[in-house]
Parts: structure tokens; C-alpha cells; sequence
């Protein structure tokens, strides 16, 4: 072999054999691990401890990134500054993704948004709309409104200039409820990605230096670990629905009721205490107006009082209106996506005063009907002759003859006439029955 063909083989074998180095080495790396927690419901309570759960996961696990997968229509601004503080505070690349396509992050969704390492969307997604209203939808008083405003347009703003996105845009969220759709805000900077799937996204953003923190994202190729909410916060998501827990308290006061009014029946006063309590948890849970309780608290008691106090249904009435009041006024403070429903509230109202005038109509109707105290309730009852001149009426034998002198037979139908002053009664005999049967 000629000196060219033997260097020209040398050289073949050398880069058969490098090669072969970089894909054992390659191979003998282990790649990265991305978590994914999957976070489509309101910004809440229960939502913030499985956010910043994941987070604090991904931390312990040395993960490559953790990415909040979103769709959002936003929530309670004090749990959206909890889940900031949770993604400023992660030593862990945290990756906003809003997906999958049809999704957004309205509201406190993007503030969340724009607090990520990352923030990046599906195409058909959109983002924004973070201005503060009540409950009802109405604007604040002008002060007011020009306080809280400006407050959350420099607080996402910051966020957005800290990470090197156009803040003037993401205060404009704020100030004039902004949305924008994906491709816009790519292209105004907004956002800093756009892919149509979670591992084209990984594969496009390896290598990237974050801002502020500096971190350099490895991300291609790595495996993907979702996190969904465990079984235990999706019943605590549950409970915190306000509808829900209108219908608890609501279910609690019927149940304590009837068993105020029939003392020792157990079941509805056991299911009236859990669902009392299950009620008072998602109260807890969520903020509400000191007003809208006070109102509900006096509402249950004339609801209660009525049986009672005999006000011709004024009491159940008033109990109905301040009952619609308070709840339509309850979770004022939390925001206007947890609001209860108009028609659940009239609803409920409708059928405690519906049942608690079923209630009262029985009582009317009880107090109407003659004393059964003592024995004159004997009169006019229909007994049965028995052996030895005893007759057997309302359960209890009595001694007894016949207002005419003739003797009673085994097995005659009386009817009670009088009562005589030894506590004999005078009967009147009707028809023989089944005398055969005794």
C-alpha cells in the first residue's frame, strides 16, 4: 500500500473511530428532565400550592427546567403574587407555555406569564386583558381605580422589562385590557417563543441564556415528566367553586332545621352538620366580604326564628331577601371570577322559603287541632268489644257498657258516647266483626 492510500485509510479509521467515541459518550449521558405541570383552572388557593409544589419538585430534582403548561382565565391577584414570587425565586428555569392551541392566560394568567424565565405560546393562543374590576364587572370609584391600576401595571411591567420583554406593552394589559394573540406577541416581544408542541419548543429554546438569572437552558431531547393536580386538590378545586358552596351552606341550614324542628331524627342533622362544615372550608378558603356573611348569618336565623315566632311568613321572607343579598355580595373581594350565579341563588332562596312554608303549614295545622292531653279525646273513637265487658279502644282496654242497657257481644263495633266519672265509658254498638278472629 502506497503512502497517500495508507494515510487516506489511517484517516478513515480515525474518524470511523472518533465517531463511534462521541456516540458511546452520548449515549452513556443521561438526558435532562423537564416537568410539566399541566395548569388549566383559575389562579386560587388550591392551584398556588400545586404551582409552586412543582416548582419546589423540580428543584429537588435537579430537573433541566419545570414548564407550567396554562389556561388561565385568571383568579385572585393575591395567590398570582405567590406563584411570581415562587417562579422569581426558583433556582430551576421556569417555562410559561401557554397551550394547547384555543387556550390563553387572561388576567392574573399573564402576570404569571410574564414572571417565567420563558414565556412562550401555541400558535391560536393569546395572552393579556389583565385590568382589575369587581365582582359585578363595573369599574372602581376613580381614585380607587387609578390606585389599584397603576399598581398592577408597574408590577407586570417590571416583570416584563426584568426578562427583556416590552414592558410598555404588558402595562397596557393593564391599563386598556390589552390581549394579544401569539404571533402579535411574538413579534411585538411580548413573548419570547412561539411552537406547536411542547418538545418542538425544548428543541428551540436549547441553549438559551434566560434573563435576568443568566441560566442556560438545556432542554433538547430531554424527558418530559407531567404533574397533574393529585385527587385531593382537584376535590379541594371543587369546593372552592362558590356556587358549590352556596349549596352546602344552604344544605347545612335545611338539615340543622329539621332536626330543630324534629328533635331526634339524626340523619338530616348529620348531613346538615358535614355539609355546614364542607361549606365554612371553601369560606375559608377564599376571601369574603364581612357584609355578604353577616347578611347570610341573619338570614338562617329568621329562617329559623319562623317556626317559632309565628310571623305569618314575614320572617321567611325577609330570611329569602337578605339570603339573595349576601350571597350575591359574599365573595365581592375575590374577584370577578368567583362570583355565584343569580339563578343558583334565587334557586335556593326559592326552595328554603318554599319548604320552610310547607314547614309552617303543618304547624298552623297542628296547633288547629283539639288537645289529645287526657282521655275527653276518646270520645267519638271506635273500639272493639272484648271478653269480660272490656272494650278495646285507641290501643288500651276500658271498661265500658251500653248507653241502652243491653249487653255487649264478643267482638261488636262500639263507638265511644261519654266518659263516666269513675272512668268507665258508655259505648254505642255499631256492627259485629270478625267475632271469629278474637
Amino acid at each position: 500500500m502506497n503512502a497517500p492510500l495508507q494515510r487516506g485509510f489511517l484517516l478513515s479509521v480515525a474518524a470511523i473511530a472518533a465517531g463511534l467515541l462521541v456516540t458511546g459518550f452520548a449515549a452513556a449521558t443521561p438526558r435532562g428532565h423537564v416537568l410539566v405541570a399541566e395548569f388549566h383552572a383559575d389562579v386560587n388557593p388550591v392551584t398556588r400550592d400545586f404551582l409552586v409544589g412543582a416548582i419546589h419538585r423540580a428543584q429537588r430534582n435537579g430537573d433541566a427546567a419545570v414548564v407550567i403548561e396554562i389556561d388561565t382565565p385568571g383568579g385572585l391577584g393575591s395567590s398570582m403574587r405567590s406563584i411570581v414570587k415562587a417562579i422569581l425565586a426558583a433556582k430551576v428555569p421556569v417555562i410559561v407555555y401557554v397551550s394547547p392551541s384555543g387556550s390563553s392566560a387572561d388576567s392574573a394568567g399573564a402576570v404569571i406569564g410574564e414572571a417565567a424565565d420563558l414565556l412562550a405560546m401555541a400558535p391560536q393562543t393569546n395572552i393579556g386583558s389583565s385590568t382589575p374590576i369587581t365582582t359585578n364587572g363595573q369599574d372602581f370609584s376613580k381614585d380607587l381605580r387609578r390606585k389599584i391600576v397603576n399598581d398592577a401595571a408597574a408590577y407586570i411591567g417590571e416583570l416584563a422589562r426584568e426578562h427583556g420583554r416590552n414592558n410598555a406593552l404588558a402595562e397596557q394589559m393593564v391599563r386598556r385590557a390589552s390581549n394579544y394573540g401569539a404571533t402579535d406577541a411574538l413579534r411585538l416581544n411580548v413573548v419570547d417563543a412561539i411552537a406547536p408542541t411542547l418538545s418542538k419548543l425544548l428543541e428551540q429554546i436549547d441553549g438559551r441564556r434566560t434573563q435576568p438569572k443568566g441560566i442556560i437552558l438545556h432542554t433538547a431531547g430531554a424527558t418530559i415528566d407531567r404533574v397533574e393536580m393529585s385527587f385531593f386538590q382537584r376535590a379541594r378545586n371543587l369546593l372552592v367553586d362558590p356556587n358549590l358552596i352556596e349549596l352546602m351552606l344552604s344544605i347545612g341550614l335545611v338539615g340543622i332545621l329539621v332536626e330543630l324542628w324534629h328533635p331526634g331524627l339524626i340523619f338530616p342533622g348529620t348531613v346538615g352538620a358535614i355539609s355546614l362544615i364542607v361549606g365554612l372550608y371553601g369560606l375559608q378558603v377564599l376571601p369574603v366580604s364581612v357584609a355578604g356573611a353577616a347578611l347570610l348569618a341573619l338570614s338562617f336565623a329568621f329562617f329559623a326564628a319562623e317556626p317559632f315566632v309565628m310571623s305569618h311568613g314575614a320572617l321567611a321572607v325577609g330570611g329569602g331577601v337578605l339570603f339573595v343579598i349576601g350571597s350575591l355580595i359574599l365573595f365581592d373581594p375575590a374577584g370577578p371570577l368567583f362570583h355565584v350565579s343569580l339563578v343558583v341563588v334565587l334557586a335556593i332562596a326559592g326552595t328554603l322559603t318554599v319548604l320552610l312554608g310547607f314547614a309552617l303549614s303543618r304547624v298552623v295545622r297542628a296547633r288547629r287541632l283539639p288537645s289529645a292531653v287526657g282521655i275527653s279525646h276518646l270520645v267519638g273513637e271506635e273500639g272493639v268489644v272484648r271478653r269480660g265487658g272490656y272494650v278495646l279502644v285507641a290501643g288500651e282496654l276500658w271498661r265500658a257498657r251500653s248507653g241502652d242497657g243491653s249487653p255487649l257481644k264478643l267482638g261488636d263495633a262500639v263507638i265511644v258516647e261519654q266518659l263516666e266519672d269513675d272512668l268507665g265509658l258508655v259505648v254505642e254498638s255499631q256492627h259485629t266483626i270478625g267475632r271469629n278472629e278474637l
